[in-house]
């Protein structure tokens, strides 16, 4: 088995695997034209070999087949669940339960094809990086590309945790506090809290020269995920509908057509039909649909640096944990939304957590879940800052090796920014919307698609054979994808039709 040309990515969390800024693993053997040792990355080499003299081998040797059937599938597993599970209701509630089925369906299985599409490719060039393959595809503007689209979708997911940070934090401060109501109180703001916690717990941690311990926050994310399955699949039991508002002083209003949380000119009907499920539907946010549904699917840099780990690497044994992963995780996105849209039916909000607190600011069971995943998705901010800043400095610094000023501005700076964009956007739906608008149809249709037809020669598959043939009409539909969910996004925002997520 080749190992990877670059960093071996080890770590699994909500979106990425990284190693660390300045590892890097040379190819074994590749044909003259894949060798992609710039000047840099020599450099890199000469610098750490010398280091490493005397001292314990770096871990990237540990890591090259040794990793059992089962906990791959764990791995790629927690590298698709991520915090796009917390907008399914409402993608739901947008499209009905059948249309959402069969979204949801063809969104899992496209995202099993395109993986196929990563593993033949990477088998025939024996490369293991998503970059890597851009490269030997298209060269540096191929390099480029996907190092652009991965970086921007792990903005996309550092944005949307803490966006959840900002938007449950003073919940959970409020009701520890008992406040009677939510009051002008400054640790009671969620723009402050989320600078707060970006400078107190995130900046200090994304600091680290390598990731560490860090790792095992992988874990727990998903254990909180699970968890959150589970208490929205129990909450459906214990939630009336017509809907209960219990205010401040204990006592349980029925909750009117002004109440917070209502989208998209929902009122609720007096014959009860509120509280009926729809099997089909189509409104101004069904445009969000597709988007969310691409945003939560995403692994697929972290697929073939799985595919390294893997013991007795097969391209069928890891299409096996692909399969197997995208169904674990198809599942708890279904229960996920389901459960949650059928608790709150059209008020459901694009934060699902959120709409709880309309119903009960004080259940326990809630609190407890917004602590764990507030927890979770804080701890995984830093890593997945750990890769974006390593494409940042591949793709604007490639000749340059390790320097910790550099290391700590761009952590600053891409902190900044997405502290910006937390606070300015008016809610997470268009975070999710965009990022899953854009990045995701690259990294999950176009760019497995156009690797494929580009890496596999002429010889082996003409253009005219029937898997290429697929593979450009996987890119079309890819493009489409992309054209549709971005034209409804700035029709949906140009015409001022969405107010959904207002808190």
């Amino acid at each position: 088995m080749e190992p990877a040309e670059s960093e071996m990515s080890i770590l699994s969390n909500g979106k990425s695997h990284d190693l660390g800024d300045d590892i890097s693993m040379p190819m074994k053997s590749l044909p003259e034209e894949d060798q992609f040792e710039d000047e840099g990355n020599v450099t890199e080499c000469e610098e750490f070999l010398p280091n490493s003299e005397g001292k314990k081998p770096m871990r990237f040797t540990d890591f090259e087949g040794k990793t059992s059937f089962g906990m791959s599938v764990f791995n790629l597993g927690n590298a698709i669940m991520g915090s796009g599970i917390l907008g399914l209701a409402y993608a739901m509630a947008n499209t009905g339960i059948l249309l959402f089925l069969f979204l949801l369906t063809a969104v899992a299985a496209l995202s099993s094809y395109s993986i196929h599409l990563l593993l033949k490719s990477s088998g025939i060039v024996g490369i293991r990086a998503y970059e890597q393959l851009g490269f030997r595809a298209f060269g540096t503007p191929g390099k480029m590309a996907a190092g652009i689209a991965i970086t921007l979708q792990n903005i996309g997911a550092m944005s949307s945790y803490l966006y959840i940070v900002k938007s449950e934090l003073p919940l959970v401060i409020q009701a520890f506090l008992k406040a009677d109501t939510p009051s002008g109180e400054w640790y009671l703001n969620g723009n402050y809290l989320v600078v707060l916690v970006s400078i107190g717990i995130i900046l200090p941690l994304a600091l680290m020269k390598q990731l560490g311990y860090l790792g095992y926050t992988s874990g727990f994310s998903l254990s909180c995920m699970v968890f959150f399955l589970i208490s929205v699949i129990f909450k459906k039991f214990q939630i009336p509908c017509p809907f209960e508002d219990y205010s401040y002083n204990g006592t349980a209003t029925l909750l009117n057509a002004t109440s917070a949380g209502y989208h998209n000119g929902y009122v609720p009907a007096e014959d009860g039909s509120d509280c009926a499920p729809r099997m089909f539907t189509l409104n101004s946010q069904t445009a969000y649909t597709v988007p969310i549904l691409a945003f939560a699917f995403v692994c697929h840099p972290e697929v073939l640096p799985i595919y390294t780990e893997l013991r007795n690497p097969t391209k069928r044994k890891m299409q096996h944990v692909a399969n197997i992963s995208v169904l674990i995780m198809y599942t708890m996105y279904f229960l996920a939304a389901l459960f949650g849209y059928l608790t709150f039916y059209g008020r459901v909000e694009p934060e699902l957590l959120h709409t709880y607190s309309q119903i009960d600011p004080y259940d326990t069971l809630i609190l407890c879940v917004r602590v764990a995943v507030l927890t979770a998705v804080t701890l995984t901010v830093p890593i997945v800052l750990f890769p974006v800043r390593r494409a940042i400095q591949q793709m604007l610094f490639p000749e340059k090796t390790f320097n910790w000023l550099r290391h700590i501005a761009i952590a600053v700076m891409l902190l900044i920014f997405i502290n910006m964009l937390v606070i300015f956007a008016p809610n997470i739906l268009g975070i999710f919307g965009i990022i899953g608008a854009t990045s995701a149809p690259c990294l999950i249709f176009i760019f497995p698609a156009v690797f494929y037809i580009r890496i596999v020669s002429k010889e082996d598959e003409p253009m005219n054979s029937t898997p290429k043939i697929l593979a450009a009409c996987f890119a079309g539909l890819g493009v489409l994808f992309m054209t549709m969910s971005l034209s409804f996004i700035i029709i949906d925002w140009t015409t001022g039709s969405s107010n959904a997520g207002g808190h």
